[in-house]
């Protein structure tokens, strides 16, 4: 029997009965095991996996859930190689899932406090997130969402020098570019992958980047690949503070975003980048 096995059933879950594969991520294989005990739960496992990161997913998952802002998988038991968490099962979407998924995002963005950052360094897919607790969050986002990463792409001759020159002054001026903004706990990677429908029909956050940031940079990253239905948006606005000229500054935000997936994924990714840097350099 694996670990996983032993562990399930020594904790009174039950023994596996079935293994049925769940796809939709990159990273990691996802099964939904069944057990005899008529329970099912999610299993993520990945033996390449940094000894941390599924302590840091777990970690995440527990401060959303916290919030009681949105449905939020139950953490069941992780290890360095694998995590089991609720299995919330599989549902249809509808007018008022992105409705209620508005409303909840509203929520976890109502809690400010004075701190950029997380108490952990975290991951966004298999990228190293720093988190170092910072007071100022134009100096927290331009060090560790835009220099950080940008500073790796150079050193993987993924920019070119005036490349990372237009980074670098894009990030000195932040500033200037974007209001000041509290600190609110944000999913951290919110595209539609990380969106699930549970059986319920609820509307649940999976794969979170976890940290304290600017809201304003949790909806534009659900901007970056082709955006929520327009319910959302409305039933966020109208449930929150946002300013009403946000989305002027979604190219901004995602930066991070582009400059993770030129890492991940290549040069695919480069001339978005460029484009930005062009408009606001």
């Amino acid at each position: 029997m694996s670990r996983i096995d032993v562990w399930l059933n020594e904790s009174g879950m039950g023994k596996v009965v079935r293994q049925e594969s769940v796809g939709g991520g990159c990273i990691n294989k996802s099964e939904r095991l069944h057990l005899d005990s008529g329970l099912t739960v999610f299993l993520k496992q990945n033996s390449a996996a940094p000894v941390d990161m599924f302590q840091a997913e777990a970690i995440g998952l527990q401060a959303l859930a916290a919030r009681n802002a949105i449905k939020i998988p139950d953490v069941i038991h992780w290890e360095e190689d694998f995590l089991l968490i609720e299995d919330l099962g599989q549902g249809s979407t509808s007018y008022s899932f992105w409705k209620s998924l508005g409303e909840g995002l509203a929520k976890l963005h109502s809690e400010t406090i004075p701190q950029f950052g997380f108490s952990m360094d975290n991951y966004c897919g298999s990228t190293s997130q720093e988190n170092t607790i910072t007071d100022d969050g134009f100096e927290f986002f331009a060090n560790y969402r835009i220099l950080k990463l940008a500073s790796s792409a150079f050193h993987r001759n993924l920019l070119e020098r005036q490349d990372l020159t237009a980074l670098e002054s894009i990030a000195a001026n932040l500033s200037q570019l974007i209001p000041p903004q509290d600190a609110v706990l944000i999913h951290g990677d919110l595209w539609s992958g990380n969106i699930h429908c549970a059986e319920s029909g609820d509307a649940a956050l999976i794969d979170p980047a976890v940290y304290w940031g600017w809201a304003e940079a949790e909806l534009a990253m659900t901007d970056l690949f082709g955006g929520f239905s327009n319910q959302f948006y409305e039933s966020y606005e109208s449930n929150s503070n946002i300013a009403k000229d946000w989305r002027e500054r979604i190219p901004l935000y995602n930066l991070y975003h582009l400059l993770n997936h030129l890492l991940l994924f290549g040069t695919s990714y480069l001339t978005p980048i460029r484009n930005i840097s062009r408009k606001y350099t």
